[in-house]
């Protein structure tokens, strides 16, 4: 034990680290992006009850939600075109130019949907403008998700890389939360259920683009990579690009196999599940937002925990946890969300299923960061996670309301366990990045 000296002035408190200070800052400053950027795409599909009139005349409220998510869906076909550009852009001139660049397209895109004229005033050409602009906002968010994965990953340290990885999604979901909670306002305090299907389903656009604008100017301070700078010097422009991703074709496999399970599921329980609380389930209006908005801040808080938990046990571990329940208890969560008696009991299944999904949601951007060289990470990561979700993620909404109007409306659960099951098998034969990384191995 050490004496102790009257009149002797204890030690001054240890400085915090400014590398350390930095690194975080450029963290929280990227991931707030994100949130901004998933904010104006899941706009959308808060919305989309309110909207779709306006552009889909139907006296069917099933076939008006079939037609505003099919394109939805087609939002996310454009997305690998999206990872292609802003990865070579990210790979060959910096992480940082890829996630201005995609924010900026972003803004574009909600500024088009806020003022877009509705059907009854120009037909035909109001769910082409409405096409293009979702087009516009896939084309971003395909270079956002390799470029922030990517950026997040290398500016974390190897000890902590899983937990602070994580808040990609706890921003990506906090864009969605922060898009119902736009809603839950605009539904309770402001204005009526006729005003937002007349013209109140504008303005979350409008406040959309100018997060957007505010992004733009915070990503423009962000410090680049040091895996980058390293990378840039030794491969004197031989980075990024199709060619290069081409010699990669295991690591792209990998890639789409472990996602479209897990991608999958993430959409059944964000962007499907408000129209399956009031369609299928029976809430209210303002209890489909309440539930779906409960569900998200919960959801968001475990990303952390399971990211850190990631970084001691390893990646794999939660990824299995993940596919072997997911398999298990799909159909029966969604089966008793159906058949919910109250806004209660269908939150405490949806948390349910996030306990499970987390296990993929938490880690999938850090494991694919870790998969691929810095030459051609931000692609790497950005494609073939953009082709599975187009397929799996951006189909799960149209899919699921065919089979409900087809009168089959479990038939989507089984669909979901199956492409579970598949993603399980790729689990299974794949190894551990948090013991095998490509970030590590080049620092």
């Amino acid at each position: 034990m050490s004496a102790i000296h009257p009149g002797r002035a204890a030690p001054p408190p240890a400085a915090p680290d400014p590398i350390e200070f930095k690194r975080v800052k450029a963290i929280f400053v990227g991931s707030i992006g994100n949130l901004v950027e998933w904010y104006d795409f899941y706009c959308y599909a808060a919305f989309s009850l309110y909207f779709s009139a306006s552009f889909f005349p139907s006296s069917d409220p099933v076939a008006q939600s079939m037609s505003t998510a099919a394109i939805f869906a087609l939002g996310f076909f454009i997305r690998p075109v999206g990872g292609l550009l802003f990865g070579y852009i990210g790979d060959r001139h910096g992480r940082r130019l890829a996630l201005m660049l995609s924010v900026l397209l972003m803004c574009g895109g909600s500024l088009l949907i806020a003022c877009s004229p509705t059907y009854a005033s120009v037909g035909v050409w109001a769910p082409a403008i409405l096409l293009i602009a979702r087009l516009l906002q896939g084309l971003s968010l395909g270079g956002e998700y390799g470029s922030s994965a990517t950026y997040l990953s290398e500016m974390a340290t190897s000890k902590h890389r899983g937990f602070y990885s994580s808040f990609q999604y706890v921003t990506l979901i906090g864009g969605q939360l922060t898009a119902l909670v736009v809603l839950l306002l605009l539904q309770n305090f402001f204005l009526s259920a006729a005003e937002l299907k007349a013209w109140g389903w504008r303005i979350p656009f409008f406040i959309g683009a100018g997060l957007a604008v505010v992004a733009l100017i915070m990503r423009s301070d962000l410090p680049e990579t040091a895996a980058f700078k390293a990378q840039a010097k030794r491969n004197q422009g031989r980075t990024g690009g199709l060619r290069l991703l081409l010699q990669h074709p295991r690591e792209c496999l990998i890639v789409i196999g472990l996602t479209m399970g897990g991608t999958l599921a993430f959409y059944v329980y964000t962007t499907y599940m408000q129209k399956f609380l009031k369609l299928s389930a029976g809430l209210t209006d303002a209890q489909t937002t309440a539930v779906s908005a409960g569900s998200l801040v919960f959801a968001a808080l475990l990303q952390p925990l399971y990211g850190a938990l990631s970084d001691r046990i390893g990646r794999k571990p939660l990824l299995l946890g993940f596919a072997i329940l997911g398999t298990l208890f799909t159909v029966p969560l969604l089966t008793a969300i159906q058949h919910a008696s109250g806004p209660w009991e269908a939150f405490g299944l949806i948390a349910c299923a996030w306990l499970i999904v987390s296990g993929y949601t938490s880690i999938n951007a850090v494991v694919k960061a870790e998969l691929f060289p810095a030459s051609i990470r931000a692609t790497g990561v950005g494609v073939p996670y953009a082709i599975a979700v187009s397929v799996f993620g951006g189909s799960a909404e149209y899919i699921a309301l065919w089979f409900k109007k087809a009168g089959n409306e479990s038939g989507f659960y089984w669909y979901a366990t199956a492409v579970i099951a598949c993603t399980l098998l790729v689990y299974l034969l794949m190894r551990d990045t948090r013991r095998h990384s490509r970030i590590d191995a080049e620092t």
